[in-house]
């Protein structure tokens, strides 16, 4: 397939707000601009952008579609599902509860919820939930929660029941794990605690006071002016993004809202309008793998290769959806980028570059991924040609595309989804041996041995995997199924 990404360009939405009148801001403004048109016509931007520093708003922009089946085209008010975002604000009323006197940080899991098993609750707090740090095991890691599970609305209770109860992975308290059944648990604390649903409460404690009107709980069922549709590219192009029951994501990552209502959000963390001081400080206090309480507080590099900023930050990703909000306390720059077609990938080295703008530092330019120029050798010639390609490329035009390692990983597992696991392992193969330190690489390689019934090869890679990344849950849990003894029931793998 020939694709002129040009002619992907579409309808760009604008919305833009100068605060400073001068030719200065003007010039940063188009500088801003041109970087997001440049990763939105190579389809690795498509939604809401805004940018901004101490004196006010630069750039408030939208570009692509809301809707691509009737080209309704997104706007600076279109509504997107923030996914992970969501946390800091669960976290913001938690912290409000123990400004309140109604928790206290550490308290016991069991104590905040008692219906809770307490061989395990007893052991965990509520500041171990809140920075991943409570051992408890991460529900959308299980190998069947997004194929059998996903789709079905649960209540709080028996989700919890379900899914957010299992044995702990470690001793709380003595590692980092990121986990969405943290960020459920403490959900239902916040309803116990008030008296109201988490939707409700949030609503009533941030959302509100904040003049955030267009920011809540998306629920599937309700009719929601400008809300922007979920897609996901395939190497062919845009499809609709799966299903996902919105009750299940709940206080990890079941809110929407739009880039304006983030930037209230933004100022509103430099006052103290929602918590005191020493508590709001607690969540931007970094523990283990530099996480708070709902944040990320860690460095971010520029294109020059050398400036860093300290930020706070996080990232979100949900069926269809992907999100970034950047912040940086010290000059109050703030980049919020709000997607509706997966491309989180994309969406550091695109905060990265508009960043660098704001510093007066040139901005890489994106490039292509080279996945896209294979995938029309992928679908007509056998897959000896595809890695052919693939090579010719990298030693003539290293330069004009993106080989990083996920570039053949996905047309790999697109392989995997059509049957064609012989080819798959080809392409792993390849990865294997461009990249031979990158222990995710081995690790689907293992995926694509074991799709094939090698189990030996399987062990081979999942072992290397490991070797290279200790952190590759995927691959120690599927080493350990596959070294259990047959009579022993399965541990469940980690997709």
């Amino acid at each position: 397939m020939t694709w002129n990404p040009l002619r992907l360009l579409g309808v760009l939405a604008v919305a833009l707000l100068f605060v400073p009148v001068t030719s200065g801001a003007a010039t940063r403004q188009q500088e801003l601009d041109r970087l997001l048109t440049q990763y939105h016509q190579l389809r690795q931007f498509n939604g809401a952008a805004l940018v901004a520093n101490e004196k006010g708003v630069i750039l408030k922009k939208a570009y692509g579609s809301a809707n691509f089946e009737w080209n309704v085209p997104n706007t600076v008010d279109t509504k997107f599902r923030l996914a992970s975002v969501t946390k800091q604000f669960t976290a913001m009323v938690i912290l409000q509860l123990v400004a309140e006197g109604k928790l206290k940080l550490d308290d016991t899991l069991v104590s905040a919820l008692p219906d809770y098993r307490k061989d395990t609750g007893a052991r965990v707090t509520i500041a171990q939930l809140l920075n991943h740090t409570s051992g408890i095991p991460n529900y959308t890691n299980s190998s069947d929660f997004f194929a059998k599970v996903s789709r079905n609305p649960y209540s709080v209770a028996d989700f919890v029941k379900q899914f957010a109860s299992g044995d702990l992975e470690f001793e709380p308290g003595s590692k980092f794990n990121y986990s969405n059944s943290g960020y459920f648990l403490l959900g239902a604390i916040i309803e116990r605690a008030t008296g109201k649903t988490y939707a409700q409460a949030v609503q009533e404690r941030i959302f509100t006071p904040l003049g955030m009107k267009d920011s809540g709980y998306d629920v599937h069922a309700t009719v929601l002016p400008k809300r922007a549709s979920g897609y996901e590219l395939d190497p062919k192009g845009y499809v609709n993004a799966p299903y996902l029951d919105m009750s299940l994501p709940y206080a990890a990552g079941s809110l929407y809202s739009t880039v304006e209502d983030l930037y209230r959000w933004d100022r509103a963390l430099y006052e103290n309008k929602l918590l005191p001081e020493a508590l709001k400080q607690k969540m931007f206090t970094p523990g283990l793998e530099n996480y708070g309480f709902g944040v990320f507080i860690e460095p971010l590099k520029l294109d020059d290769g050398k400036t860093e900023l300290a930020t706070i930050h996080h990232s979100g990703g949900i069926n269809g959806f992907s999100t970034r909000i950047y912040r940086v306390p010290a000059t109050k720059e703030v980049v919020i980028l709000l997607d509706n077609t997966s491309r989180g990938d994309a969406l550091k080295p695109l905060s990265a570059g508009l960043f660098s703008v704001l510093h007066g530092i040139p901005p890489k330019a994106p490039r292509l991924g080279v996945r896209e120029v294979l995938v029309s050798a992928l679908d007509k010639g056998p897959i000896a040609d595809t890695i052919a390609r693939y090579r010719e490329l990298r030693a003539t035009k290293a330069d004009a595309y993106d080989f990083s390692p996920e570039q053949l990983n996905s047309l790999g597992y697109r392989l995997l989804r059509d049957g064609r696991t012989a080819d798959a392992i080809e392409l792993f193969k390849l990865n294997v041996e461009m990249f031979p330190k990158e222990g995710n690489v081995y690790d689907s390689l293992g995926e694509a041995y074991l799709a094939a019934g090698d189990k030996e090869q399987a062990r081979v890679n999942y072992r290397k995997a490991v070797e290279l990344d200790p952190a590759n849950k995927n691959a120690a849990a599927a080493l350990k199924k596959l070294d259990a003894p047959a009579s022993a029931p399965a541990s469940k793998v980690v997709p």
